[in-house]
């Protein structure tokens, strides 16, 4: 007979992952990376606080056990949402480094979801025009479209927005 440890600890230790990567993530982006076990999802949310294991901060985001500051990175939230889109086709995803918020592997493909917050447009242009061609598929997540006629770095599939409630919005640059 399999205990209750047994049939959830795999999808806990997931979900303990998930948090770790991306701190400060709302309930709702959570149960998203679970489709169809949001009810499993919010029960493990509550285990792991109850065990210590993860804080949920007053904005609502969850924090792994230890991260006494609790800062959210909007931008990383938000990369978090272009995720989201693309899980049920995801193979493996991950947090990464600067001007890369998350890269994940889709049918095959690298991807790598990169914030340009306003008023960054020339450094992460810079940045990206150095770095060697990852052969990668670039989506750009921008706070507002009136920056993508200020972004040409190599490997750009397409631009985004997303809004306060978690909606994305996709651009392609005309040409």
């Amino acid at each position: 007979m399999k205990t209750r440890a047994d049939l959830y600890g795999r999808e806990a230790a997931e979900l303990l992952r998930i948090i770790s990567m991306y701190p400060g993530l709302s309930e709702k982006q959570l149960c998203r990376f679970y489709p169809d076990k949001e009810d499993v999802t919010k029960n493990l949310l509550s285990y792991l606080s109850r065990q210590g294991r993860t804080r949920q901060a007053d904005t609502g985001g969850y924090f792994p056990y230890g991260n006494d500051r609790m800062e959210t990175d909007s931008g990383m939230v938000q990369a978090v949402w272009v995720l989201l889109d693309f899980i049920d086709r995801t193979e493996y995803h991950s947090s990464s480094e600067f001007p890369v918020k998350i890269a994940f592997f889709s049918d095959g493909e690298l991807y790598e979801i990169i914030h340009v917050a306003s008023g960054q447009e020339a450094l992460v242009t810079h940045a990206l025009r150095q770095s060697r061609d990852s052969g990668s598929r670039r989506i750009v997540l921008v706070d507002s479209p009136e920056q993508i006629p200020l972004l040409e770095f190599p490997g750009i599939t397409g631009f985004c927005t997303v809004d306060a409630a978690g909606n994305v919005s996709y651009y392609k640059k005309s040409t």
